[in-house]
């Protein structure tokens, strides 16, 4: 069984929710970035979601951004998120989510990658460019390799949020809003609608990200979502003090499962 499917399964008996921390592969290097996943997991992750630098992230805010930029500048290739998982599934099982822009994966080779991030040890596969009317055959290709394609919806998906989940495994990514990734203190207040909205679609446990920032966001809709993913947040931490960043995830934590 994926290890998407068996954490959440776990969580539901525990009756608790999924955390999922964002990281940039790479930055500020490939063995600081696997040192990064193992100790999210020790600080209370439940799934780790790693980005693959590109130099043009059409979804991702600055924070993020300049993290790619000092990954790409340290001389980090596409390639390096394989030699990451390896070396993460040698002393853990957390589950693993590679997030990528289509043109990577298109450029590398659609088999190949989907090839290669099945033996590395991957789970999961985000690819936020990638159309509803062009994943079909892709999803079917990233499941024969053991790995799910995660879709995203989105406030603005509307009538489509059901085309979108349809057959989805693993987790529905509900984007909060519109816009790029980024930190923000205050979500929609049709936020919770919205979720409500996907949840009796989906099948699946639905997790919510963009602009999960702190505590008081956490606690506004925690109850309306299966999961938490938080990038922006974690990034700019990092960058300033790591420690700091896996404090941040204990808190996160702690008022997940109050």
């Amino acid at each position: 069984m994926n290890r998407i499917d068996l954490i959440f399964n776990k969580l539901k008996e525990e009756n608790k929710k999924a955390l999922i921390p964002f990281v940039a592969n790479g930055d500020p290097t490939l063995d600081e970035t696997v040192q990064a996943v193992l100790k999210l997991e020790k600080a209370g992750a439940s799934i780790v979601e790693i980005g693959v630098p590109f130099s043009d992230p059409l979804a991702d805010g600055p924070v993020i951004q300049n993290a790619y930029t000092r990954a790409l500048k340290g001389g980090i290739k596409v390639k390096d998120i394989f030699i990451c998982g390896r070396k993460i599934r040698e002393q853990s099982e957390i589950p693993l989510v590679i997030m990528i822009y289509y043109n990577l994966v298109h450029h590398y080779g659609v088999d190949e990658f989907l090839k290669e991030a099945g033996e590395a040890g991957f789970d999961g596969l985000i690819i936020p460019d990638i159309p509803l009317e062009e994943r079909g055959e892709l999803k079917e290709m990233a499941e024969s390799n053991g790995v799910y394609l995660i879709p995203l919806v989105a406030p603005t998906s509307k009538q489509r949020i059901e085309k979108i989940t349809n057959g989805a495994k693993g987790f529905v990514y509900c984007v909060s809003s519109n816009g790029t990734t980024g930190e923000r203190s205050v979500l929609s207040r049709d936020i919770t609608d919205y979720l409500n909205i996907v949840k009796t679609i989906s099948d699946v446990p639905i997790c919510l990200g963009f602009g999960i920032s702190s505590k008081e966001v956490v606690k506004q809709v925690k109850e309306f979502c299966d999961g938490v993913i938080i990038g922006s947040a974690i990034i700019r931490r990092m960058s300033e003090s790591r420690d700091n960043a896996y404090e941040f995830i204990e808190e996160i934590r702690k008022e997940i499962d109050l």
